[in-house]
């Protein structure tokens, strides 16, 4: 009764998270984390338990289990068991263990992600970093460590194979997915990219499914410095464009937004290099490296 009961609630707040009338950002902690956080405060608080008496017990500090019972950190097993014992909960809380999986992407991306699975065609502009989908492991890694605010190890390697994996999008999707990605030269320019990722690109680049162009210095507009923009369509002919920053992103369906972010890249791609000059391009920094 317990794992019926516990289904059925956490079946309610998934499609609740899920299926909603609009695409916008996302921004919050997975719902799953603050679904069953907030199940481990209403036991303890019932049970008249305190977060400290809590903490104790499952050698955790009273920080830890305040970020658990808020969705911001993932609640653990060892949590989750103690607090069962301790606020007779009968297996109600230790059941959740099952639902709980890290994510493998930030809150703010994972929407975008799930897009990018279902994607027929990808095209994208990059102003600082290589993206994702042409990172070398190295250079992932190389970002994802030096991340603020910092991620335990655990996480760091998760990120890393998460990114790995989604670069079956470039080989791997049966019909292929046609892709176009332009890079600002400054993305090259970086102290973080080396000879092997150099020649990844160029690996990449010879994909016959696979635009590259690289936009010199001298070819940059106006356009080209207000940030990076991935346009996609999926196998419904949805299109999206998905825009980032610092510090928010956002997905966006609006027909005005997609036809917005497309002229960009237009014009952009317009001013880049073609893919072969940008083989050229990038083969003499190869040699220089």
């Amino acid at each position: 009764m317990a794992m019926v009961a516990i289904r059925s609630v956490v079946t309610q707040v998934i499609h609740a998270a899920v299926y909603r009338s609009e695409v916008r950002a996302v921004s919050q902690s997975p719902v799953m984390w603050r679904f069953i956080g907030n199940q481990l405060k209403r036991w303890r608080t019932k049970a008249n338990i305190s977060r400290e008496q809590l903490a104790v017990a499952s050698n955790y500090s009273p920080d830890t289990i305040k970020a658990m019972e808020q969705g911001v950190r993932m609640p653990t097993a060892r949590a989750l068991d103690v607090a069962d014992e301790l606020c007779g909960a009968d297996g109600l809380l230790s059941v959740a263990k099952e639902y709980l999986s890290r994510e493998k992407f930030p809150a703010r991306a994972r929407e975008f992600m799930e897009r990018e699975k279902q994607a027929i065609s990808r095209w994208s502009y990059g102003v600082a970093l290589i993206p994702g989908l042409l990172q070398t492991k190295g250079y992932a890694r190389t970002l994802i460590e030096n991340r603020l605010p910092a991620l335990d190890e655990e996480t760091v390697e998760e990120r890393i194979a998460a990114r790995m994996e989604r670069q079956a999008i470039l080989t791997e999707r049966k019909p292929l997915v046609s892709l176009s990605f332009v890079l600002y030269e400054a993305v090259l320019r970086s102290p973080q990219v080396d000879a092997e990722q150099l020649r990844r690109l160029l690996e990449v680049g010879r994909l016959r499914n696979i635009a590259l162009q690289v936009l010199p210095f001298e070819r940059a507009i106006t356009a080209a410095l207000q940030g990076p923009m991935v346009l996609l369509e999926t196998r419904d002919h949805e299109r999206y464009a998905f825009t980032e920053g610092p510090f928010a992103s956002e997905l966006s369906a609006d027909p005005g937004v997609v036809s917005r972010v497309t002229e960009r890249l237009s014009i952009i791609r317009a001013q880049a290099l073609s893919p072969a000059e940008t083989a050229r391009f990038i083969e003499r920094m190869v040699d220089q490296a």
